[in-house]
């Protein structure tokens, strides 16, 4: 019945009248508004730890897709998400477009990078790291992300 109605003619075998219950539970309901909340709270720009879109991986030209595919399953292999943008845009379009996606990081790599193992990390957080982000090697990096995770902290900026 959708209706509770007391009075109704509802009875037992026995013939004694029984009041009609429902119960009524929202556990989804519950999860989709917290979940809405959040989104609200964050406007998208989820903190590492909660973020669907952790780390983008840009590499600067086609010498370079294999190192960066690399880099994105040394950073699967430490539990983060990570992507490859491996298509036919401009590495300008290629970091605005993960820009736009809200990804956390942005790791650039080259030549250079390929040669000395390492990332040039841009971070969605730190205005100073948008020109051309600094370059570190990428197990230091992942390590880097790795505190950043466990901290649970809401700001996504690298600790030196």
């Amino acid at each position: 019945r959708f209706q509770l109605q007391v009075r109704a003619p509802t009875t037992a075998d026995d013939g004694e009248f029984q009041r009609p219950v429902i119960i009524h539970r929202a556990i989804l309901g519950s999860v989709e508004r917290m979940i809405a909340i959040l989104t609200e709270n964050f406007a998208g720009k989820w903190p590492l730890w909660l973020s669907p879109r952790q780390v983008m991986v840009v590499p600067v030209t086609g010498v370079v897709y294999e190192y960066a595919e690399r880099v994105r399953q040394q950073l699967h292999a430490a539990g983060f998400y990570a992507d490859v943008d491996v298509g036919a845009d401009t590495l300008n379009k290629k970091i605005r477009n993960a820009e736009l996606a809200q990804y956390n990081f942005i790791c650039v790599v080259g030549v250079q990078e390929k040669d000395e193992g390492s990332v040039n990390v841009r971070c969605r957080d730190d205005v100073g790291t948008k020109a051309k982000g600094q370059t570190i090697p990428a197990g230091a990096f992942i390590e880097q992300l790795g505190a950043l995770k466990s901290s649970k902290s809401l700001d996504s900026k690298l600790v030196q």
